[in-house]
């Protein structure tokens, strides 16, 4: 029997196969029945936590690392191949690589974790249980003394300059910083003990009972004791010149008695939140109350430094990804602006800036993972500690010269605007970076 001729111009459809009951149930939310791995109604995920321990540990280095084939795919070309992952963005071949986003963050908060671990500013320092500690020298009553505390705190900081710390990037310029702070320190309370010194030769002189000589006695002692600290002395009682600013007659007693009201000073005088606070003029009273405290806060956090070194470093390099975060888009502007003529998207330079900050942070983390290795196998002088040595040298090396590789290869403009443009940006961004690590101290300090 000949077969029934199909029409012409289209093809008979395939009868649609038989419905299959549901594979899974039904959803927990909104009882519709499931046809996978998450309800067509409602979205609910059929994965709740009500699960093997094991299987929520590798849904979260998924989600959060892309902790699978994506990473190692992706962290060799950012280390070693510039411009390679943006380039591929730029063709759309996106979801065989990690997340630029994620990639960054991951890489900061990681990277300065790490350094938080590996950066110290105490190693090396002994501070024995019967040595006083505190180098605010708040509570010392004698010129002797605090001149003592000092000499002691500041061989102990000369001496954790040397030896095995010697290598650790920043470590002199955060002794620096505290030898400045202990020094300072020291002079104020010198100046507060010489004037209550002089207050008291005042009294004695003006007393009909006080032989003239007595008070010439402790005249000559003050004198002896000043020079030993390498502060002026008082003249007939009057205040001591501060570093660069005269104390002036409107310093209250009790101000000049404390010695640390000294640190900060607004207006000529000692800042304090009732009588002295710091006032902008245009800001509402609220705004100048939260910046008052803000003040407080900062000058208790600064007297826990003077004691406590690791303190700021902490909090310091625990703002850097936060800081680092915000200066993405405005790096970011920079080349939009430095390539406006390439009429790219300002996304598209986000991409550039996202890589690269996630290339110095990676590198970054190799420098430190490279010390631990150095402190570990190679504690003492010879070709093995060598060898660590040139290996951070490279990497340090590696680093501006990637950027302009990168650069060169994202926007395939010639070598002589390249470069010109590498060193302008590169500028620019060294003084917005310098700008932002200052934000960051400030943040440290006071939210410390």
């Amino acid at each position: 029997m000949p077969e029934p001729e199909q029409e012409t111009g289209g093809s008979v459809p395939p009868a649609p196969p038989p419905s299959r009951p549901p594979a899974g149930g039904h959803c927990g939310n909104c009882g519709s029945p499931l046809l996978g791995e998450y309800c067509y109604a409602c979205g609910q995920s059929v994965s709740g936590l009500v699960r093997h321990f094991s299987s929520i540990v590798g849904d979260f280095t998924d989600t959060v690392l892309n902790w699978d084939s994506r990473l190692p795919r992706t962290l060799w070309p950012l280390l070693v191949r510039p411009g390679f992952l943006t380039r591929e963005y730029f063709s759309g071949r996106r979801v065989r690589y990690v997340s630029p986003v994620r990639l960054f963050v991951t890489l900061a908060v990681i990277t300065f974790f790490v350094a938080q671990l590996m950066l110290s500013f105490g190693d090396g320092m002994d501070f024995d249980k019967d040595k006083p500690t505190d180098v605010s020298f708040s509570q010392v009553q004698t010129v002797d003394e605090v001149v003592r505390q000092r000499d002691e705190a500041l061989a102990e900081l000369a001496q954790a300059r040397g030896g095995s710390n010697a290598q650790v990037p920043g470590l002199g310029a955060g002794l620096g910083i505290a030898e400045k702070a202990i020094r300072n320190s020291a002079d104020a309370r010198i100046r507060v003990l010489q004037r209550k010194e002089a207050k008291k030769e005042k009294k004695a002189a003006a007393s009909p009972s006080s032989p003239g000589p007595a008070g010439a006695a402790a005249e000559a002692d003050a004198a002896v004791d000043a020079e030993r600290a390498g502060v002026a002395t008082p003249d007939d009682g009057s205040a001591m010149p501060g570093a660069g600013s005269s104390d002036g007659a409107g310093r209250d007693d009790s101000n000049a008695d404390s010695g640390e009201d000294n640190a900060l000073s607004f207006n000529g005088r000692p800042w304090n939140a009732k009588t002295n606070p710091l006032v902008v003029s245009w800001w509402p009273d609220f705004a100048n109350r939260w910046l008052n405290a803000q003040v407080g806060r900062g000058k208790k956090n600064i007297e826990r430094m003077r004691t406590d070194q690791e303190f700021f470093k902490d909090a310091y390099l625990g703002a850097m990804p936060a800081t680092l975060f915000v200066l993405l888009p405005l790096f970011a502007l920079m080349l939009k602006i430095a390539y406006i003529f390439k009429r790219r998207l300002y996304m598209e330079h986000l991409l550039v800036a996202l890589h690269s900050h996630a290339f110095l942070c990676l590198t970054l983390l190799l420098v430190f993972l490279v010390m631990a290795l150095q402190r570990w196998l190679a504690p003492d002088p010879g070709a093995l500690r060598s060898l660590f040595m040139w290996i951070e040298i490279l990497l340090w090396t590696w680093m501006p010269l990637y950027l302009l590789l990168m650069q060169k290869r994202a926007y395939g403009q010639g070598w002589t605007m390249t470069l010109l443009k590498y060193s302008v940006l590169g500028f620019c961004y060294v003084i917005l970076l310098s700008f932002g690590a200052a934000f960051a101290a400030i943040f440290a300090l006071v939210n410390a």
